[in-house]
């Protein structure tokens, strides 16, 4: 005897699946806490906060250079002065890095 509805005769439906965190209603309760509890903890402390905000840019440099460097190939090999360079992507376009 079947008992599954959805089915056509001779296939098996697929077990249902439980949505994703994101898509459910938990991660909703959880987002408003998490925006509840950061507004009250810059208000409580937002003299700690503004105090510290100068170390947190000067840090912000390095970070975005180490996690942001790969953006433009990092440090690998450069080519030498006589060393053919690839052409420009369009034509009437200079290379990256010469001047022209």
């Amino acid at each position: 005897m079947n008992h599954e509805h959805d089915a056509l005769p001779g296939q098996k439906s697929a077990p249902s699946q439980a949505p994703p965190f994101w898509r459910s209603r938990y991660s909703l309760g959880w987002v408003v806490f998490g925006a509840v509890a950061a507004l009250f903890l810059l208000s409580e402390h937002r003299a700690h906060f503004l105090g510290a905000l100068p170390y947190l840019l000067l840090l912000a440099c390095p970070l975005m250079h180490l996690f942001m460097h790969h953006g433009h190939g990092g440090h690998g090999r450069h080519p030498s002065p006589g060393e053919k360079v690839a052409g420009p992507a369009k034509p009437g376009q200079p290379n990256q890095g010469n001047p022209s």
